[in-house]
């Protein structure tokens, strides 16, 4: 890219958000900010993105990660997205939905839920998903192309389908195929350089899962259910 154009873009965009860290880029032209959104550092989001706040809402999203082309973020409470994750192509993260159980009236005339989305570290989030409100997507868990995520998603855990379910874990009971293929591809092709700790990430990823398995497990018994916030439609 012409360095005049990176800069010019850069300055352009750059007044749009709440707060952007350094040497955030913008490889492409048309981007909509709307309200309160937070940019880390080394920070990429390509062309046709569209990142929206209603009243108190906020967009957070951490360092040397990125959104690619038409993404769509929209939020009334929170979405937070941790460190090096990406974010495929014509996903949509949206923390609100209509009201639609419970009643017969016109979805346009019912209240919204609000509830916030956690997306962790080191993540990857395949092209055209969908991550619905109460999300939350542990480090370095990874999900399919079109999927819909409407339930928590463990640390490195692999999920897909609509609705989508778990379909594997990264590093338990994987395949002696799949094992050695994956052997095979680094023998021959070797890891990239980590210039900006992305190991370091995924190694902290593995420790949280550790950590979450070695857990006491409560007493069984019925859980109360936890209330969504509940915000009028404009």
């Amino acid at each position: 890219m012409n360095t005049a154009l990176r800069l010019w873009r850069q300055w352009r965009h750059g007044h749009k958000f709440a707060r952007i860290g350094k040497h955030c880029l913008f490889p492409a032209g048309p981007l909509r900010v709307e309200g309160h959104v937070e940019l880390g550092d080394h920070v990429r989001i390509r062309e046709g993105c569209i990142l929206r706040t209603h009243r108190d809402g906020e967009i957070i999203i951490g360092s040397r990660g990125g959104l690619s082309f038409y993404c769509v973020l929209e939020a009334t409470n929170r979405i937070e997205i941790g460190d090096f994750t990406g974010i495929a192509e014509f996903t949509v993260i949206r923390d609100t939905n209509h009201v639609v159980i419970g009643t017969d009236a016109h979805w346009r005339t019912t209240p919204h839920v609000a509830e916030p989305i956690v997306i962790g570290n080191s993540c990857l989030i395949g092209s055209r998903c969908y991550i619905g409100p109460g999300v939350t997507i542990g480090d370095g868990a990874v999900i399919a192309p079109g999927s819909m995520i409407t339930k928590d998603v463990g640390p490195l855990e692999i999920w897909a389908g609509s609705p989508a379910r778990l379909v594997a874990h990264r590093t338990k009971n994987v395949s002696p195929a799949m094992l050695r293929r994956f052997q095979d591809l680094v023998a021959k092709y070797g890891l990239r350089e980590d210039r900006h700790g992305i190991y370091q990430e995924y190694q902290a990823a593995q420790q949280v899962d550790s950590r979450t398995e070695s857990q006491t497990e409560a007493p069984a018994g019925e859980e109360e259910p936890r209330e969504p916030d509940i915000v009028a439609e404009d």
